[in-house]
């Protein structure tokens, strides 16, 4: 089992608490994992970016090569579009189609949208809404790692444990917060996946 993630998004949208999520994961699974992370200026909307390698055998580094990402959790629907070249050819894209407009010169939404929907496997989804439908507007990240969740090799049980594991210091209320935004998200997923 080897699968290698690209984490893309917004400082400040939770792009690190899903690789500690999947991390946590990882770890419950006895999963070998290397992280690599660059951090924008969360407070300016700067970029931020995550790699993650996990494999049941020892991974020797921390990059990913181009082209050898099974998966893309882009929170934010520009940051998908600029980790394309790193995505295998049946590799999937899972994003969050709400736009975070910090530039200027943002791209038109539609065609965006449609370059991104021009793959063939895209996962779009309306994390921010599903938050906000669920009472917990600060949990869109969760519901993006629930989409993502059906195509990370290992048990969507372990994935729930880490999610338990990174905030269960915050109190309960918090946990199930995100475990339902995780499952809202996964849902969403799968409908997609089987229609």
């Amino acid at each position: 089992m080897k699968i290698d993630i690209i984490l893309a998004g917004v400082g400040g949208q939770g792009i690190l608490s899903i690789a500690a999520c999947i991390g946590m994961a990882s770890i419950e699974e006895q999963l070998h994992m290397k992280q690599a992370e660059v951090h924008g200026m969360s407070q300016r909307g700067g970029a931020v970016q995550s790699h993650l390698r996990i494999s049941d055998k020892p991974v020797a580094s921390d990059l990913i090569p181009e082209g050898n990402a099974e998966l893309i959790i882009s929170v934010e629907p520009m940051e998908s579009l600029r980790y394309i070249p790193f995505l295998k050819n049946n590799g999937w894209i899972v994003t969050n189609v709400k736009p975070f407009i910090n530039i200027p010169n943002y791209p038109e939404y539609e065609a965006l949208m449609a370059e991104i929907n021009a793959r063939k496997n895209v996962i779009a989804i309306d994390a921010d809404e599903i938050a906000k439908q669920l009472k917990s507007p600060r949990s869109s990240n969760m519901v993006m790692l629930g989409a993502a969740s059906p195509f990370i090799e290992m048990p969507f049980e372990a994935i729930e444990k880490g999610v338990r594991e990174i905030f269960g210091r915050k109190g309960d209320e918090v946990v199930n917060k995100n475990l339902e935004a995780l499952h809202a998200g996964r849902d969403f997923a799968q409908k997609i996946m089987n229609a």
